[in-house]
């Protein structure tokens, strides 16, 4: 650990929570606090999701027995004071770095990990799932769902709470509200859960019932229960701070309104433990708590790369302007002459970089939250009426819309444009993250144009085509990151659909590139050349759908030598679609291979260092191309 912390040094496990006193666990929360700011500062992660959950974490441990009773957290944005009580504080340290403790939930690092978790909304499915195996193996252990107050408005999460109403599992939801999410909360939900904090009407007309009872005798304040009870259920529907919940069959607790109360927080779960049934437990938090600059920009320190500790400032990294500036920029640009064209975020309004366009044309951009199935099905409803939405979500979120990308946009042929920032590899935040899988599935559905730029200024490029394109969807894909920029020659104009370009000639072999891997491809051709004489024709491909069929196959009827590099999964990527066309085009004595992102799932780390595991580095073309060339 970084500071020889009094108490925490004596915590090992939640079984430690138990041997300390009230003092002793305030002291702890502190102590937890400094150490998640120390390690975060240096290795950057979710910070002020996780500051707001202290207290909420260790009154759960001191209360509960985990791992026997299941404690399941959402995402993982709010767990790193579980990761450091539950037996990884000496490598807290090591948290995001590679070969490190994720940033998520992982049941193969901790077996206090009940659930593996990246993604937002699944928590309460998942106890439910553990809580019926419960029941059905006749077990008694608890089962705890933790979730944020803009996940719970997911509607998977609803989902559950459905069907958990209508089972009347036995579990407790613990509601964790911070009134904002990763940018501010928005929707109805939202509303009402402000609504649930300021609301007393209900609980100030229980306790004067309670209060008027027990003033009386006995044989006139029984029957009067009774009464009271019944008449108490419908005055509940107008007054009741949960009535939603209690609705869906779920006894509702709360608000509290200080959730950093260890003390409180420790009676409440004392007293809920018991309870059979569906519960949930509405808790007011402070996101960033205990941090002043966190406090102040939570949006900022939800998700943060290093930073100094003092001032909070972030530590600029180097480079250029990021992928995600030039799409947004050209949008912009083309917004102020296209009246038509609609942004719509899923919660990252900071994330994909938009946020000049909200201020520029409010009534033209949505975020709809973390919803990204309506996100879709909303955006399919503007196009059908002529509208052309535009809707930026992250590769590894679109992921949970795959069905509304089919049934609702690509089967009308309904021209939406799918804007996917962080595909390929994102490094640190590690396979639940990483946006490796795009390339498959937008490309196997029937109708979609799939693009890939390799530049920025290829990104504004194909921002104004697919502004431009009416035949049915279209998907453009780039990496987290600085964008790679060649000189630009003369005034931006379209991409034609499905033309590759050549960037470099060569006769010895042929290497087709998709994305910003062109330039590790352009290195190795350079010292392939320098080193070896060996003169490599690298492609840019462009599209991974439609594929430039006649420049490729000419390409590799040349040089009899062809791989293909992409930074996306090798089962049904790209390659596999290059390497059906030159099969059908019967090229005699050709050697191929497919290099991209091998059959597993990719750990976390530096985005060079995964790179270069997956053979995607210069060296790793390099040495693709010469056991190519040396093969029989």
């Amino acid at each position: 650990m970084v500071t020889p912390y009094k108490i925490l040094s004596r915590v090992n496990s939640p079984a430690d929570l138990k041997k300390l006193n009230y003092e002793e666990l305030d002291t702890l929360a502190d102590e937890i606090r400094d150490h998640i700011v120390e390690v975060v500062s240096k290795n950057g992660g979710h910070l002020a999701s996780s500051l707001g959950t202290v207290e909420i974490t260790i009154a759960l441990y001191r209360v509960f027995n985990p791992p026997v009773d299941k404690i399941i957290w959402d995402v993982g944005h709010q767990a790193y004071a579980h990761k450091i009580l539950t037996g990884r504080k000496n490598r807290f340290k090591t948290l995001r770095q590679y070969r490190g403790i994720s940033g998520f939930l992982k049941p193969d690092e901790s077996k206090y990990d009940a659930f593996g978790a990246g993604h937002t909304s699944t928590s309460i499915s998942a106890a439910m799932g553990f809580a019926m195996a419960r029941d059905l193996a006749k077990k008694n252990n608890k089962v705890i769902a933790v979730i944020g107050d803009a996940s719970i408005a997911g509607g998977m999460s609803f989902e559950a709470i459905n069907h958990i109403g209508h089972e009347k599992t036995d579990l407790l939801v613990v509601l964790v509200d911070t009134e904002m999410s990763i940018s501010p909360t928005v929707g109805a939900m939202s509303g009402y859960m402000n609504k649930i904090i300021t609301g007393k009407g209900y609980n100030e007309f229980q306790q004067a019932v309670k209060t008027m009872v027990e003033k009386m005798p006995a044989t006139i304040g029984a029957p009067l229960v009774t009464i009271l009870k019944h008449v108490g259920e419908g005055i509940k529907g107008m007054y009741s701070q949960g009535a939603l919940f209690e609705e869906l069959g779920f006894r509702y607790f709360g608000p509290i309104g200080n959730g950093h109360n260890i003390k409180t927080l420790v009676e409440t779960f004392e007293k809920l433990k018991d309870i059979k049934g569906p519960k949930i437990i509405h808790i007011i938090t402070k996101k960033g708590k205990g941090y002043q600059p966190a406090e102040k920009k939570p949006t900022l320190f939800h998700g943060i790369g290093p930073f100094d500790r003092v001032t909070g400032e972030p530590v600029k990294s180097p480079g250029g302007p990021v992928y995600s500036k030039f799409f947004s920029d050209e949008l912009v640009k083309i917004a102020s002459i296209n009246t038509s064209v609609i942004a719509i975020v899923a919660a990252m309004i900071e994330g994909n970089n938009l946020n000049k366009f909200k201020k520029l044309y409010p009534a033209r951009f949505f975020d709809v939250g973390i919803a990204e199935e309506h996100a879709v099905t909303f955006a399919a409803g503007l196009a059908k009426q002529g509208f052309k939405p535009f809707v930026a979500i992250y590769s590894t979120f679109i992921q949970r819309a795959i069905d509304q990308i089919i049934h609702d946009v690509a089967l009308q042929k309904l021209p939406v444009v799918f804007v996917l920032d962080r595909a390929g590899l994102v490094g640190e935040d590690g396979p639940t993250h990483h946006g490796i899988f795009d390339i498959v599935f937008m490309k196997m559905i029937p109708g979609m144009v799939v693009m890939a730029p390799s530049s920025g200024n290829e990104l504004q490029r194909m921002t104004l085509t697919a502004s431009m394109y009416r035949e049915g969807p279209c998907s453009i894909r780039f990496p987290r990151g600085s964008a790679e920029q060649p000189k630009r020659q003369g005034n931006l104009f379209p991409v034609r659909i499905g033309r590759a370009k050549t960037i470099r000639k060569g006769t010895d072999a042929t290497v087709v590139c998709l994305g910003p891997v062109l330039y590790s491809a352009l290195e190795a051709a350079e010292r392939l050349k320098n080193t070896l004489d060996i003169k490599l024709e690298v492609i840019d491909a462009r599209f991974a759908k439609p594929v430039d069929k006649a420049l490729i196959t000419a390409s590799a009827a040349r040089t009899k030598v062809l791989l293909t590099v992409e930074e996306g999964a090798i089962e049904g990527g790209f390659g596999q679609s290059v390497m059906r066309i030159v099969q059908r085009a019967g090229i005699k004595d050709l050697k191929t291979r497919i290099m991209g992102i091998p059959d597993r799932f990719i750990e976390h780390g530096p985005m060079e260092q995964l790179r270069s595991d997956c053979g995607l580095s210069a060296r790793g073309i390099e040495k693709a191309v010469l056991e190519l060339l040396n093969s029989k």
